[in-house]
Order: structure tokens, then sequence, then C-alpha cells
């Protein structure tokens, strides 16, 4: 399965410094701070027994500088450069740093720097391992009042639960049909839907994106319940 979350390490002897980074990173659900470290050292040991794809990196360190460090470990992790000296910036683009950034570091900057990351990484595209479609052929029938509809599944965005009524959300309609969402829930192929919430009902093909805490289809963002949000995280492996 796909990891969705960018693992990074803070590097700096400087506690201020890793504080500034770690209040800019709470801006980004999508970036996990794996280790703050205080040289380059204690660095290495991290990223050897650690996932890593981000590192932000401090220059001047006792024992081992951050340029040292770049010249002389095997990266398969993305950097960015964090220091007050403007002297290595030609050196660290040589060594082929996302991005190369001065304190006092603003959000405004920082923001910058993570873009960079993520246009070089495309980790901001979600991608999905390839999985059987839906059968285009499945469908079910269910009363609207007087009328009987055929729908197929491969139509579903959602279902809402609206007291004793259930609302079918379609590619380019709604039906209401009066129905509990457990009983219904049982009529669908649980392999391509989801109950995220005691209200909703999704279909896992039909999402644009997601967080911990809600699953955005078209341009509504269901809520993911505090019930569901073990199975949910499971199923989509969000961490």
């Amino acid at each position: 399965m796909l990891n969705l979350k960018t693992k990074c390490i803070i590097v700096d002897d400087e506690p201020i410094a890793i504080d500034v980074i770690r209040s800019h990173l709470q801006f980004f659900n999508d970036i996990e701070i794996v280790a703050e470290c205080e040289n380059a050292i204690k660095a290495l040991e991290k990223i050897n027994k650690n996932q890593v794809d981000l590192v932000f990196l401090d220059i001047e360190m006792p024992q081992v500088s951050g340029i040292d460090f770049l010249k002389n470990v095997n990266r398969d992790f993305k950097v960015i450069i964090t220091t007050a000296y403007r002297d290595y910036a030609i050196e660290g683009y040589q060594l082929d740093v996302v991005d190369y950034l001065l304190k006092p570091i603003s959000l405004e900057r920082f923001i910058q720097a993570i873009n960079k990351f993520f246009q070089q990484t495309k980790r901001n595209i979600v991608e999905f391992k390839q999985e059987v479609g839906l059968d285009p052929n499945l469908f079910i029938y269910v009363k609207e009042g007087k009328d009987t509809h055929k729908i197929y599944l491969k139509d579903i965005l959602y279902l809402e639960s609206l007291r004793d009524f259930l609302i079918i959300h379609l590619d380019n309609r709604t039906i209401e049909i009066r129905y509990k969402i457990s009983d219904f829930e049982q009529k669908l192929p649980s392999d391509f839907f989801m109950r995220i919430h005691k209200s909703f009902i999704i279909s896992i093909g039909k999402i644009n994106s997601f967080n911990s805490n809600a699953i955005k289809i078209g341009s509504k963002e269901l809520p993911i319940g505090r019930t569901y949000h073990e199975q949910v995280k499971r199923k989509l492996e969000i961490q």
C-alpha cells in the first residue's frame, strides 16, 4: 500500500531553530516528524533506522557540518538546508538540495520550500494501487415513493442517512428512500464501499482527497466519525 505521509527529520544544534521548523510543519498534515537531532551523527543513526523522505539540515553544527554530511551520506531522501549563513548557498545547490532557507525562516518562505519538495517528488499526487474495478453492470433497484429506480453501483458517490431516510448521491442526481443506512450497507460490496460515519457510506473509487478527519468527494467534504476512524485508517492507510 502507498504510504501517504512524508517522513522528515530536523537536524539543528539550536533548539529554537527546531521549534520554528516544528511550528511551521503543523500546517502540513501530510508531513510527519520522525526525529529531531542536534547533530549530523545522530541524524545518520535515525536515517539508518527509519524511512526518511526529507531532511531539514543546518550547516554550522559541532562534530560534522551539514555540508560534510551531504558529501558523505548515501542519499535516497531530499534535503532542505536551514542556516543563518549565505556563504554555502552555491555549494548547497551543487549538492542537489531542494532549497536553501536563511534564518529566521518565515512561514511564507518555508511553504515555498515545501512546495518545491512536493513538485520534485510529486508527493502531492495520491496514487492508489491498481485494483480490479467495480463491475459497471452491477445495479440495484430502490423505491422512491411510487417509483422504482435502477441504480448502477458505479454511479454512486456516497449515501447520507437523514433520520429515517437515506439519500443516495449519484453523479447527476439524488434519490431519497426510506431505508436504514446499516441495512443498505449490507447490500454494497465492501471492496468498493466504506462506512466512514454513522451517517455516511462512500464509494472508495470516487474519493478526490482525504486526511485524518475528512474525505472529499467532488465538492463535498464528509467527516470521518470517531467510531469508524480506525477502519478508515486501515483501508486508506491514513496516518
